[in-house]
């Protein structure tokens, strides 16, 4: 079923694709700025930064062999580099996911307090160490995937359209391989995320509930750019489980019901990174603010757009007259 709609399928990941380039070219850039003028980089710009990368190398690459899967429908091309190229696609979706959820244990570490000491010194080692921690991301994720080309069979094994190299497990030791990448690629950072979603909650919670008790509740506590920071940390926890659902369905297809489902995987993940960095966009003030402003300016070049113009400054509510006795 889902192999007789690739090409609709390949021709939407491309519109994605140019989205995720553009918002992740666009962070990347944006940070690139801001370390010309202050020489240095917060741990969430480095982790930021990283994801970005990550989400425009694989974006290119998934694309890339959609791309050429769509044009040889035959299959002419030798198997290894199309499985090569299906390895660098896993290993920097690895990437990408674990990435997602070192940014979100990052912020929730800065948001929450705990009374834990040896906790609290393994957050400070890990954030001291930052850099080293997002450049051993990648080399472990390719170390997970490299054994596939070992232990999955590069052939195809669908019930529909072929896919050019794609890989599957033909043994117990191949399932149980594969068993164990989902688990580390896509199940432990998913709860590792959700963990640490619950802490941010629970933050949340009990700081809105003393800043209310303090207030007497006369008015609605106010928490700024940290109400600001706490929505993107959970925003994108959400992204991801919606992603993580959909990737567990889709390979539920491709080993039990043998569908040549994986364009669909690289649609919804084409999907996830472009969502994400408009998730990261919106939680930094700044480059909300920059971007709303760069959108007005183009929009100026064309005056039949200008009902398409967004205010940038949040309209201030009015207070009501007082009424004289």
């Amino acid at each position: 079923m889902l192999g007789t709609s690739k090409l609709t399928i390949w021709i939407m990941t491309g519109l994605f694709a140019i989205t995720t380039v553009f918002f992740n070219l666009y962070i990347f850039l944006m940070s690139l700025f801001k370390y010309k003028q202050t020489k240095q980089w917060s741990p969430s710009e480095t982790i930021i930064a990283a994801l970005s990368v990550a989400n425009v190398v694989h974006q290119l690459i998934c694309y890339f062999w959609m791309t050429l899967d769509e044009i040889d429908r035959n299959c002419n091309i030798v198997e290894m580099p199309y499985s090569i190229i299906l390895l660098l696609i896993f290993s920097l979706k690895f990437t990408i996911v674990w990435d997602t959820s070192f940014l979100t244990f990052y912020y929730s570490i800065k948001l929450v307090n705990t009374t834990n000491q040896c906790f609290t010194q393994i957050q400070a080692v890990i954030i001291k160490h930052v850099t080293v921690v997002v450049c051993l991301i990648p080399l472990c994720a390719l170390g997970t995937c490299v054994p596939m080309l070992v232990v999955f069979v590069p052939e195809n094994q669908t019930e529909n359209n072929q896919d050019c190299g794609m890989m599957t497990p033909d043994s117990y030791t191949g399932r149980i391989y594969e068993a164990m990448l989902l688990l580390f690629s896509d199940v432990l950072p998913g709860v590792f995320m959700v963990k640490c979603c619950v802490s941010i909650s629970v933050h949340l919670a009990i700081h809105l509930r003393n800043m209310k008790a303090s207030t007497n509740g006369a008015h609605g506590p106010k928490m700024g750019s940290q109400l600001r920071v706490i929505q993107m940390a959970l925003s994108l926890v959400g992204t991801f489980l919606c992603f993580l659902v959909v990737d567990l369905y889709v390979n539920y297809q491709i080993v039990v019901h043998h569908e040549n489902a994986v364009v669909l995987a690289f649609l919804f993940i084409s999907i996830f990174t472009t969502g994400t960095p408009v998730v990261l966009i919106y939680g930094k003030k700044s480059l909300w603010k920059a971007l709303l402003h760069e959108y007005n300016i183009f929009l100026d070049v064309y005056p039949c757009l200008s009902c398409l113009k967004v205010s940038e400054e949040k309209d201030k509510p009015s207070t009501p007259a007082k009424l004289k006795n």
